[in-house]
């Protein structure tokens, strides 16, 4: 939220003279925390470098018809010779000058810089200047002539022209803090801070509020029909004003706004907006001629009425919404939200109702989510307004638009209060402060605090005080919330440290274990050369609708979602991978290695479940992606692509490094995960446990994400491998001191013999010189015969406890060649 620093010394004017930065520093410790502060100017640039000049001389270019080559006075001791083409420019003018290495800012926000030049031959030391070229007008047709002869030349431009500057503090406001979503706000807590600080009651100058006036000519207000309950809606409150004219904003108005970024409208919609930023309290005007009926009823429309905001979007409501409609349930505005297309206030229009409301929060945060809006409005009525605000912020408004625009008020208030909140009444003593704080404090102390917070404490029994907490605090309601409000006004720094450390050893947990091993995992992929992604943990349904991988009625939906991209629980880690991967590849950036530890989400109906959560499931995965070249062609070498077998080697290190040796785990290829893959390896354990997923991406995907370069995607069921890790015992062993022998096979097999397969058996075979095996050729051709392939393997032996000698090795690989060629079938090549 912006805070415009000009703005919030019309409520405190002892911030006069302040320094903003300072003033930053004690919101951020009073518990506003400010997230930036920029200083802005009403003309970009600050008109810094420009001058009033005087044009002594005025001749023809000698080079140019419509050139002219002016002296002018700048206040120096010597004259500046200028180049103008401007046909109104003439000696003896008051002008607006642009000197050498000024920055200029045009209309579109393009930038150029005034230089020395020749034009035609001619020196130019500066530019004499049209309203346009310095941002403070539309005249373009030719240089600006100030009826000014008694300004003194050289007098910077904006000391001239009182260029208005200010500061704008950016806030950012927790969801407690709804009091000070506002300019007053803000002032008021600043104002309980000083007036602490400087041990006497400072109360903030309050906004000038005109109550609206008895007027001659009389008008039929608006009429109100409520139709939702007292609990959706506690307070809706409207005034009409007839026979005024929409006009401009007065220049101060259209400061107020654009200090903070606002952009003016009207002079009605701009009111409504001030008093928004002022006070805090939104409010609404409606083009009364355009209220069918000269009625409004607040009521929930039926499921899938269109509506049309002002933003010239359609919505579908929900049924959930305040809406505001007039007689014939016409809907003109989402209550709290946006108003519609066709209802607002145009500059043709005469006669308007204000309306002020108090929203229940809760309905106006689902209706501002399941439409994707999130409006100045929305922000303050989910976090609680005080009821008791309409009426001033209704008197505000009416007083400003009655002022700018004229107009007569209609005699009647329609003020519909039908939940009456009370103050919050408390007692709390100094003793208990004291005790949550940690710090003592006095009675006197605690009632000057209470005093600026506008509690109104009243002495009882002993060191007690009975307060009445305000209506704006919306989050006040127990003593301990009271004792944080002092604690911000006493000073969180005020309170000292005891210099003692408190410390919890304690012995470490599973979790423990599983955090470090998934710490030490992540340093290993990242040594592959992945890099860690975090994806959002919600999606959309939209990926998950036309396909047969996960179902959509497992899907666990979002109640209240924050769009219609994130409005389910994620089944899966994929879909967050191949968005990444997306967003890269449209960035040229084609390669991509990326891993992620996430949760996974399903939901499955079970009548027999105990509590309605036993229905949901949680499991923790780690996604792996693979996409691209592995390096881009060059002059020396060609471009690698990436495939399925590299994800593969990647996971099958990842095993090994917990513990899973190739006799841990079986590779099979399942047929039910044909809709995520197109080619999919599973990897499952001795009891059939699923360990991981490793394959190609299915093209629905792909288009899905609109990614058309192949993906390779393993998903890895970390619940599953942490449990076996934490079982896994490490045992360290000495480097052996004996050299490896390789030998090679070249097997003759049948096409279903899977490389997993035969190194199962192999390993079976021989159990203690053999160390382990690779698969370095794979070949298939017409000069085999028909279903067969030869694989070519090397095989890696080695006795730890001396060099082996050549009857040993014949030994070993005899047996792993007879066990191979006994369950396989095999034979030599």
């Amino acid at each position: 939220m912006n805070i415009s620093f000009n703005w919030l010394q019309q409520y405190l004017p002892r911030l006069e003279g302040y320094n903003p930065n300072e003033v930053a520093e004690t919101l951020t410790a009073i518990g506003l925390e400010v997230a930036g502060v920029e200083q802005t100017e009403s003309v970009r640039g600050g008109l810094r470098g420009v001058v009033i000049g005087r044009t002594l001389t005025c001749i023809p270019h000698p080079n140019s018809d419509h050139l002219h080559v002016c002296t002018v006075d700048l206040g120096e001791e010597e004259p500046v010779q200028i180049v103008c083409g401007a046909p109104n420019v003439a000696a003896g003018q008051t002008v607006i000058v642009a000197t050498v290495g000024t920055t200029l800012y045009g209309p579109d926000g393009e930038s150029f810089k005034i230089k020395k030049s020749k034009l035609r031959g001619e020196p130019s030391m500066g530019m004499i200047c049209s309203q346009v070229e310095i941002g403070m007008g539309a005249d373009s047709s030719g240089i600006w002539v100030l009826d000014d002869e008694t300004v003194k030349p050289g007098t910077p431009a904006a000391d001239y022209f009182d260029l208005a500057s200010d500061t704008v503090i950016e806030i950012d406001i927790t969801p407690n803090r709804v009091d000070a979503t506002s300019h007053y706000g803000v002032a008021r807590d600043l104002a309980a801070y000083y007036s602490y600080r400087e041990g006497q009651v400072i109360r903030a100058e309050r906004p000038t509020l005109t109550k609206p006036q008895s007027v001659d000519a009389r008008a039929s207000a608006i009429q109100v029909e409520m139709e939702v309950s007292a609990e959706d809606c506690p307070r809706y409150q409207g005034v009409t004003i007839r026979g005024l004219k929409c006009v401009e904003s007065p220049d101060w108005l259209k400061e107020r706004l654009q200090s903070i970024g606002q952009r003016p409208i009207n002079a009605v919609v701009d009111v409504t907006n001030f008093v928004l930023h002022e006070i805090g309290q939104p409010l609404h005007a409606f083009d009364a001629q355009k209220i069918a009926g000269g009625l409004l009823r607040i009521a929930h429309l039926p499921a899938g009425t269109p509506f049309t905001t002002l933003d010239g979007v359609e919505h579908k409501l929900t049924g959930m919404e305040n809406m505001i409609c007039d007689s014939q349930l016409t809907p003109l505005c989402i209550g709290g939200v946006m108003g519609g297309l066709d209802s607002g206030v145009t500059m043709e229009t005469t006669d308007i109702f204000i309306e002020a409301a108090n929203f229940n929060p809760t309905i106006t945060r689902r209706a501002a989510r399941s439409h994707g809006l999130s409006t100045d409005s929305s922000f303050r009525f989910e976090r609680g307004l005080d009821p008791e605000a309409t009426d001033w912020a209704l008197q505000r408004a009416v007083s400003l638009i009655l002022e700018i625009c004229g107009g007569k008020l209609a005699e009647e208030t329609v003020d519909h209060y039908r939940m009456h909140l009370d103050p919050v009444e408390l007692t709390i003593s100094t003793d208990y402060v004291s005790r949550a704080i940690g710090r003592e404090l006095t009675a006197d102390q605690l009632q000057l605090i209470l005093e600026a917070l506008e509690m109104s404490p009243k002495a009882v029994e002993g060191d007690a005080f009975a307060i009445s907490v305000p209506r704006y605090r919306y989050d006040v309601t127990r003593p301990v919330d009271v004792v944080e409000e002092v604690l911000r006004i006493y000073g969180y720094n005020a309170v000292p440290l005891s210099g003692y450390v408190h410390a919890s050893l304690s012995k470490q947990s599973d979790q423990d274990h599983i955090y470090h091993a998934q710490l030490k995992l992540s340093e290993l992929l990242t040594g592959f050369g992945y890099r860690e992604i975090l994806n959002n943990s919600l999606t959309s349904r939209q990926y998950f609708e036309g396909q047969k991988a996960f179902d959509p009625n497992q899907l666990v939906p979002i109640e209240n979602p924050l769009s219609q991209e994130l409005n389910v629980l994620r089944p899966t880690l994929l879909v967050g991978g191949l968005e990444t991967i997306s967003d890269n590849v449209h960035r040229k950036q084609p390669y991509c290695a990326l891993y992620e530890w996430g949760n996974v989400y399903r939901y499955k109906q079970n009548d027999l479940a105990a509590t309605p959560l036993d229905q949901y499931t949680q499991a923790h995965r780690l996604g792996l992606w693979l996409s691209g070249t592995l390096m881009p062609n060059s002059w020396t070498t060609a471009g690698e692509a990436t495939s399925p077998y590299m994800l593969r080697g990647v996971v099958e290190k990842l095993l090994a490094h917990m513990g899973f040796t190739t006799e841990d785990y079986s590779v099979t290829t399942p047929a039910e995960c044909h809709d995520l893959w197109s080619d999919v390896v599973c990897y499952t354990d001795r009891e059939g446990k699923s360990l991981a997923y490793v394959g190609v991406v299915s093209n629905y995907w792909l288009t899905k994400c609109d990614i058309k370069q192949s993906v390779y995607y393993a998903e890895l069921y970390s619940d599953t491998l942490m449990a076996y890790l934490l079982q896994h015992k490490v045992v360290s062993t000495e480097l052996s001191k004996y050299p490896t022998v390789k030998r090679d096979l070249a097997l003759l097999i049948d096409n279903d013999i899977s490389y997993e397969a035969l190194a199962r058996t192999a390993s079976k075979a021989e159990r203690k010189l053999l160390q382990r095996i690779e698969l370095f050729d794979v070949y298939t051709g017409k000069e085999l015969p028909k279903g067969k392939k030869s694989y070519a393997l090397s095989f890696y032996l080695r006795d730890d406890k001396g060099t082996l000698r050549d009857a040993q090795i014949d030994a070993a690989m005899k047996r792993i060649w007879q066990a191979i060629e006994q369950e396989y079938h095999a034979t030599l090549r």
